[in-house]
């Protein structure tokens, strides 16, 4: 019974992924792999060796499972700190927009230029915003912030693109009705006498064939 004890503690120390316990007819409850019965022995498996036991020694035995391990204690190691992104500069801004919509780079290029001097907290005396400048009512109806540049651009290139498709890609009627409202465009026919609509178009007109030269 000696071998027996020490057998005894050393399976309580010992770490098993599944198993039984023998329950000793002293109350004792001995941690093993498994069990064979032969004739009126009974032998209990553990590791590569077994001790060999009287059946009438062995009152039962439980099936157990052991618990999940303990979570870990070591220190959490720390994400690295996503580095910040460089702020997009405006030509950035006009070329990501024009290939978006389908327009050519020079033109949303020149569009903002003339429209805000590339600056995106421009406001002008009608209270447009930003580096396309957009009216409130106009950012509101396209769903867009016109105070976050990006929003801005997107939403000026947009409407642009739409004010094309109205007129069937005539440049010039687009031009105006983007600077003086598709309702003035639509009472003239086409450009509207206002010289800073005539000026607005020309000067976008002179810069896009300008920049558009291989």
């Amino acid at each position: 019974m000696r071998f027996l004890g020490t057998l005894l503690l050393l399976s309580t120390a010992s770490v098993c992924l599944a198993g039984e316990y023998a329950v000793l007819s002293t109350g004792s409850r001995l941690r093993v792999d498994r069990h064979e019965a032969d004739g009126g022995k009974v032998r209990l498996y553990s590791g590569t060796g077994y001790i060999e036991l009287e059946a009438g020694q062995v009152s039962s035995f439980e099936v157990f499972t052991d618990p999940a391990p303990p979570a870990s204690t070591a220190p959490a190691v720390e994400a690295a700190a996503p580095q910040p992104q460089p702020t997009p500069t405006p030509a950035e801004l006009a070329d990501a927009a024009a290939d978006r919509y389908g327009l050519p780079r020079v033109l949303v290029r020149s569009v903002m230029s003339a429209e805000s001097a590339n600056r995106p907290n421009a406001v002008s005396p009608k209270g447009a915003i930003g580096l396309m400048q957009l009216m409130p009512s106009t950012a509101k109806q396209l769903g867009a912030d016109p105070h976050d540049p990006a929003q801005n651009v997107d939403a000026g290139t947009r409407y642009l693109r739409d004010l094309l498709l109205r007129y069937d890609y005539r440049l010039f009627r687009a031009l105006a009705a983007y600077n003086a409202g598709a309702g003035a465009v639509q009472k003239y026919n086409g450009i509207p006498p206002y010289r800073e609509t005539i000026n607005y178009v020309n000067r976008i007109y002179k810069a896009y064939q300008k920049n558009a030269q291989p």
